[in-house]
């Protein structure tokens, strides 16, 4: 036993032990780490749906079709994820078996800004799908020449990459029921059910035209006119946010509702409505813009219901300070955030406004004259009609660059309500320059930058 006090002898055979346990430890943590790696793999799979229900929507309609269709794969038991259209990546696409698109159309067939940032990312590389089986619900207006143009594009974007359309492409006109109707059939058939939770949309109520007064008398533009609508009994905070639209069915045309941005707040008491009264070559009027500026009599009844447009609601951005962009009836929308903002007292409101002539289309001058005299809140104003440089209210962003970006980068959320032909895309042109476009896109995708154009 004199060879244990041997120090050379006791580190060989530790060495030599040490070695064994370590040629017999690799097989098992490589071993162990496959099982592991094959667990997460299977938890992944597992928790991620093989169906997602993606939805591009501007004012609202393709993101409440969306919640019905989830609704329904569910009561089936087929589990499914609801997504934003933009917020959906390429790895998503790759790994899901069914995806279902309901998507509507901005303008002349461009993408809605809830779909921006996908047709920029992925409609404009090859991604190889052929494992992925979908369909698309396309929402438009054949108003336009583009009817349904980027329901149609995505469509194609989905054929090109290999992908296998479950049934052909459905286009729908003004959310018309039928065609609602017939993507309905196409899903319960693809779920196995007909048990289908109630898709029908809110029902019409009657409310009271209970004032009606012009705002721009004199002006060379078209009339706009004031109204307040009550119902019976008192409103409440649920009733309605600031953003919010109302549709309004038209005698001449129950079936083609209207949609307007609402210009209050429930405490008012009443739901406000700037409506520019729209003429034909022939000197005939609009139906929905006629019948509420010239035909209805005060007092007499009006179908409404109003319907949430979160994509313009304040949410997320209530304790920013806000930047509030538009021109003409545009204010509208505008004027809600803003009187929410006074109800509560928040300064750190920035408004640049666009019309035709100062001395009679600056519509509630007294009320934004108020507010700015009470500290709640500054404005930028530009008349295409008075002359001078600034025309347009895109025209205002340029000289006031720095104050922009120094609000953005406090963290200030941008709205943009009015036109789309012209305003919408000007300013939209004019903030990129100023903030650049990565930024823009950002602000977009963090909900900082929103939009209710038509």
């Amino acid at each position: 036993m004199i060879w244990t006090n041997d120090p050379n002898r006791l580190m060989l055979v530790a060495a030599s032990a040490a070695a064994y346990g370590l040629v017999c430890l690799i097989p098992y943590l490589r071993e162990r780490g496959r099982r592991l790696a094959a667990a997460r793999a299977k938890a992944k799979a597992a928790a991620a749906p093989g169906w997602i229900v993606a939805y591009a929507s501007q004012t609202g309609n393709a993101e409440a079709l969306a919640g019905q269709t989830v609704a329904t794969l569910r009561l089936a038991g087929i589990p499914a994820q609801l997504s934003e259209l933009s917020d959906l990546q390429a790895e998503d696409l790759l790994r899901a078996e069914r995806v279902l698109f309901l998507v509507s159309t901005y303008g002349e067939g461009d993408a809605p800004d809830g779909a921006a940032a996908f047709a920029g990312r992925l409609m404009t590389t090859r991604l190889p799908l052929p494992q992925l089986h979908y369909a698309v619900l396309a929402l438009g207006d054949s108003a336009y020449h583009q009817f349904c143009g980027f329901g149609r594009a995505l469509d194609g974007w989905l054929q090109a990459q290999g992908a296998q359309s479950l049934f052909p492409r459905i286009e729908v006109d003004r959310s018309a029921d039928a065609t609602i109707g017939l993507w309905r059939q196409h899903l319960s058939h693809l779920a196995g059910t007909s048990d289908a939770p109630d898709w029908s949309a809110p029902s019409y109520q009657s409310w009271t035209l209970s004032e009606r007064r012009l705002l721009n008398p004199c002006s060379a533009g078209a009339p706009v006119y004031h109204l307040e609508l009550s119902q019976p009994g008192a409103l409440n905070a649920a009733d309605w946010q600031s953003g919010d639209l109302v549709q309004i069915s038209a005698p001449a045309e129950p079936d083609r509702p209207r949609e307007y941005s609402i210009a209050s707040i429930p405490a008012d008491g009443r739901a406000h409505l700037l409506v520019r009264l729209h003429s034909h070559a022939d000197g005939s009027h609009g139906v929905a813009s006629g019948w509420l500026t010239q035909q209805a009599q005060v007092g007499e009844a009006v179908s409404l219901r109003l319907r949430a447009h979160r994509r313009f609601r304040l949410e997320g951005n209530a304790g920013r300070r806000l930047i509030l962009i538009g021109n003409g009836s545009g204010i509208a929308g505008l004027r809600g955030h803003l009187r929410a903002r006074a109800q509560a007292g928040q300064s750190g409101n920035w408004l640049l406004f666009g019309e035709r002539n100062s001395a009679h289309d600056f519509h509630y001058h007294e009320e934004l004259e108020a507010l700015r005299q009470a500290g709640l809140l500054e404005f930028d104003l530009a008349w295409s009609r008075d002359g001078g440089a600034e025309r347009y209210v895109q025209d205002l962003l340029p000289a006031r660059a720095d104050k922009l970006r120094a609000w953005v980068a406090d963290g200030a959320a941008i709205y943009v309500c009015g036109s789309l032909d012209g305003m919408a895309a000007g300013v939209d042109a004019a903030l990129a320059e100023a903030l650049g476009r990565e930024a823009l896109d950002a602000l977009a995708a963090a909900g900082r930058y929103r939009r209710d154009v038509y």
